[in-house]
């Protein structure tokens, strides 16, 4: 799932968007929180699209609506959802606020008790897998008056949660964190010949552990660094693909129709006001 925050566009709406780094210990779990506050916005839908990250998110103000064309909606005040190659659909306006945290999935494991394989596809509301502490950390939250307040419930929430014995194997861990840093742009057969591992065995510990394959790990990787870049800065379609290890501009086009269900130029045009908050990913958010 994709960021849901915006930035004020009018004397009307109020706006504001902050990103925090979990305490030093989490840091391995969890890549950074996002608190966001936005009031008087049009009714809309966005698109939250795939990216690398389980999200965890515990809402402030009006709940948050899943609007997949395809189902029924659903309400959440708190909702964790596993990583998924397909856009997810969220009805956006109102009053939107909470508190977004972008997880690690190897680190589903040690906080959740589950590997993100479980997870892969699903929305969830969190208190499924959290128990009465996810209705804890959302009441704390509220009556915390600073994000960083809000930021520090979180670290005592999720530092409650980790037991190191259920860490992945260590050549797991390499692997994930091996397409983090190259961007999505690693060969399968040359990872697993790495790990002195056959690809097929590499493919089933991804499918337990991530819930995709391998091979759809990294092409999320790179299509997710490759769209903050287009948001992030001015550059075309074209540069970014350069950039990112796409054989050209028609097949990061191709890719970011398969993961949107749009095209960048549409998907820039919808999501404007949102798109402003987002950058490129620090160093800092690949898994330590």
């Amino acid at each position: 799932m994709g960021s849901i925050v915006g930035e004020a566009v009018g004397v009307d709406e109020v706006s504001e968007y902050v990103r925090g780094r979990p305490a030093a210990a989490l840091r391995p779990y969890a890549a950074f929180y996002s608190g966001y506050r936005d009031s008087g916005g049009d009714l809309a839908v966005h698109r939250g699209l795939p990216s690398p990250y389980l999200t965890l998110i515990f809402t402030l103000d009006d709940p948050l609506v899943m609007a997949d064309p395809a189902r029924a909606p659903r309400s959440y005040r708190s909702l964790l959802g596993g990583l998924d190659p397909t856009p997810a659909f969220i009805a956006y306006g109102g009053r939107q606020s909470g508190v977004q945290v972008s997880l690690h999935p190897l680190g589903a494991r040690v906080l959740f008790g589950c590997p993100a394989g479980e997870l892969a596809g699903l929305e969830l509301d969190a208190a499924d897998v959290l128990g009465p502490l996810a209705g804890e950390v959302r009441e704390r939250m509220l009556h915390a008056d600073t994000w960083s307040q809000r930021f520090a419930v979180l670290d005592r929430a999720l530092l409650s949660r980790v037991d190191d014995r259920r860490e992945v194997e260590p050549r797991v861990r390499y692997a994930w964190g091996r397409l983090l840093r190259s961007g999505g742009n690693v060969s399968v057969a040359g990872l697993a010949d790495e790990l002195g591992w056959s690809a097929r065995h590499l493919s089933g510990r991804f499918a337990t552990e991530l819930g995709l394959s391998p091979k759809t790990a990294a092409r999320v990787v790179r299509f997710d660094r490759a769209r903050r870049a287009l948001a992030g800065a001015p550059h075309s379609a074209a540069a970014v693909a350069a950039a990112h290890g796409y054989y050209d501009q028609s097949h990061f086009v191709r890719d970011f129709r398969e993961f949107a269900g749009c095209s960048p130029t549409t998907w820039l045009a919808e999501e404007f006001r949102i798109v402003q908050v987002m950058g490129p990913l620090e160093a800092a958010d690949s898994p330590a």
